[in-house]
């Protein structure tokens, strides 16, 4: 009992120490610009044992450096609530988590095949970034719960632009290609300053599946989209 009683205390502080080093490098983001990213990282493992070498493509740029286009067409596409929310939505969770469950009815009658284990949720700006920044990738509940701790701890301790100006440097675009400036140049041979609207839009219609997108330019679904989000970029306001 009193071993159990040792470890779970041990447990428990390498728990709160984890969330303080997470704290710690969430304050740190308030004034020095992050080299990498957790995901980055693993992408790069990930390119380096493809046998294909490793593509890398970033460059960081201010916040001021990034046009204003590009800005709105990612809040408009990705988290249109980014101003007025806390980091999560949880009204749109809540509609995750109820279509989960009527799919693990649905798997459990038998009417539709088995897919395996789904968390998912509304995942704002700040989520994606909380989890690229400094957790892995697999799906599970107590990674989704870490999720939700560093979301809030960004959205206390960094601004709204902030969060933006990190996540339109770091997020992915194409294989090897992260961030604005390495994206304007890769696909607009353009710095990310002088992007036009359209050109914005295609860009951040691209955000749910970049790499899959790169490969097929001329997708008939990604000019739809991009025809759709001009028309509500107008819309959008900017921290």
């Amino acid at each position: 009992m009193a071993g159990a009683l040792r470890w779970g205390l041990l447990a428990g502080l390498a728990f709160i120490a984890l969330q303080l080093f997470f704290v710690a490098r969430i304050a740190l983001m308030a004034v020095v610009d992050p080299q990498s990213t957790t995901f980055q990282r693993s992408q790069a493992w990930a390119l380096a044992r493809s046998g294909d070498g490793l593509r890398w493509r970033q460059q960081w740029v201010p916040y001021g450096q990034i046009s204003d286009h590009l800005k709105r067409a990612v809040v408009a596409a990705e988290d249109d609530g980014f101003l007025r929310h806390d980091g999560v939505e949880w009204q749109a969770i809540e509609k995750a988590w109820e279509r989960n469950a009527r799919m693990a009815a649905q798997e459990a009658a038998g009417r539709v095949r088995s897919r395996g284990p789904r968390i998912r949720g509304g995942s704002t700006i700040t989520q994606q970034l909380a989890k690229n920044l400094l957790l892995s990738g697999e799906r599970t509940l107590v990674r989704k719960g870490q999720e939700f701790v560093l979301t809030l701890a960004l959205e206390r301790l960094l601004s709204k632009r902030r969060i933006l100006e990190i996540y339109l440097n770091n997020v992915e675009w194409g294989a090897g290609v992260f961030g604005a400036e390495a994206a304007a140049r890769h696909y607009h041979r353009k710095g990310a300053h002088q992007l036009s609207a359209a050109e914005a839009a295609r860009l951040a219609v691209m955000l749910p599946a970049p790499k899959r997108f790169e490969k097929t330019p001329g997708s008939l679904y990604l000019a739809a989209r991009t025809r759709a989000l001009l028309a509500r970029m107008g819309r959008t306001q900017l921290p």
